[in-house]
């Protein structure tokens, strides 16, 4: 049957996964230069804490602006436009010669890649039927843990063969290649010569047609979205646990190093197992909820179950404290980063599940900018603890209370998404009505 309706939609789906890829191990440079990087500016931890603050506040300006770009241009141009932006800023923390250097390039790469998951997001909407989007949005998003693999194994060859600052400079440039792909082979569903007929009745068999490349300027008001219960849920669902994931980016080398004496000058083993493991979480949590559609469950209701499924098997990082070799503690936080990745896939299609095509990018711009939100203050705190903690003699101490944070953010997030939305309805984006909104 699969053969019959066409796999076009999946060449997409590959395209996404690559461009993710790339996104993440960009992101991910810095945290394994971190060593090399504090020995040579003399940084402390608030120091880097402040430089991954201005990445997370210029991605967080950088979502909300590309959301509604995105929905005004459409995914292709939008796409081009972002990876130009941040393979450049990428790049450009080669010539970095200070703290400051490389809090401006931070803040460039991340206003640059915050049009990465927008633009992902809507065009798995535009190219799949809502049965099918969980599973291509874990797919494509199955990315950022293969870029985190890629990460630890390319950047200390590279930083022990030539140098920092090549290391930048190579895997900045990996996003122009990308970008050639794209322009070549990507068009909306009803502008693509290579695909059939049976498969784009099936793109559109449960969810209304996308707009027409002229009507992409025809956007939703960000006042209208910021009136419905959807938007809010969304919101607090990813403010809550996008700074989870950032910690794992941003920290996991720097505490593996400290705690268990990784060097991380070498290509680096747990890293590489954990973020293995959460292509597994990715790819299976969008897998899950669709089985459970399959099965004849509500979309909404699939989607809710999995995601308090995979907040409770975020609960046992906790336990990470008393590990005292690095093999348990990364079985733990392999579990919890897989479960992060799993609750990923699901939240993002929750929200291309409840809004129409029209406004999806916006939707996911404004989440996204709330979780860099949390990204920027989880930040802070994290600085905080662990200077404290240093200063004390004991940094494994900070990292204890980062962990207990860790394990308790998805299950508060379940809950406050339940409470805003308990039956998960399809936006009404017409006339508001007293079931779909909250005053603002």
């Amino acid at each position: 049957m699969e053969k019959k309706l066409g796999t076009y939609r999946w060449t997409v789906v590959a395209l996404l996964f690559f461009a993710t890829s790339i996104n993440y191990l960009d992101r991910q440079v810095i945290g394994l230069l971190k060593p090399t990087l504090e020995t040579q500016f003399n940084w402390t931890e608030s120091s880097y804490s402040y430089i991954v603050m201005a990445f997370s506040a210029a991605y967080a300006i950088g979502l909300l602006a590309f959301g509604r770009i995105i929905d005004f241009i459409g995914t292709k141009k939008g796409y081009i436009i972002s990876i130009i932006a941040w393979s450049g800023a990428a790049i450009a923390h080669a010539f970095a010669t200070s703290t400051l250097g490389f809090g401006v390039a931070r803040a460039a790469l991340g206003l640059g890649e915050a049009g990465n998951f927008p633009a992902a997001i809507k065009t798995v909407a535009e190219w799949f039927p809502k049965k099918e989007r969980a599973l291509a949005t874990g797919i494509f998003n199955s990315g950022a843990n293969i870029g985190a693999v890629v990460a630890p194994i390319m950047v200390p060859w590279i930083l022990g063969a030539y140098g920092w600052e090549e290391a930048f400079l190579i895997t900045g440039g990996i996003g122009f290649i990308w970008l050639i792909f794209w322009w070549v082979s990507y068009q909306i569903p009803s502008k693509q010569p290579k695909l059939g007929a049976e498969e784009y009745a099936y793109i559109h068999s449960d969810n209304e047609p996308e707009a027409a490349e002229g009507d992409h300027g025809k956007t939703i008001s960000w006042g209208k979205l910021l009136s419905v219960r959807q938007t809010w849920a969304f919101v607090f669902g990813k403010m809550l646990t996008d700074p989870i994931w950032w910690f794992f980016l941003f920290w996991l080398p720097s505490y593996f190093a400290t705690t268990f004496d990784l060097d991380l000058k070498k290509p680096s083993l747990p890293l590489v197992v954990v973020y293995t493991l959460t292509t597994v979480g990715s790819i299976g949590g969008g897998y899950f909820s669709s089985f459970l559609i399959k099965r004849g469950w509500s979309v909404y209701k699939a989607r809710k179950t999995a995601m308090l499924v995979f907040a409770l098997l975020v609960v046992p990082i906790m336990l990470a404290r008393y590990a005292t070799s690095i093999w348990p503690a990364v079985a733990l936080i392999s579990l919890a980063a897989a479960a992060h990745q799993a609750w990923s896939a699901n939240i993002f299609t929750v929200a291309s599940d409840m809004f129409p095509k029209k406004a999806v990018s916006s939707i996911v711009g404004i989440g996204s900018m709330a979780g860099s939100v949390g990204g920027i203050l989880f930040p802070l705190l994290i600085g905080y603890l662990l200077d404290t903690y240093k200063a004390a003699g004991n940094i494994n101490g900070g990292y204890n209370i980062i962990f207990l944070i860790c394990g308790s953010a998805y299950l508060l997030a379940w809950v406050v998404m339940h409470l805003f939305v308990p039956r998960m309805a399809p936006v009404n984006l017409g006339e508001p009505t007293k079931s779909s909104t909250v005053t603002v």
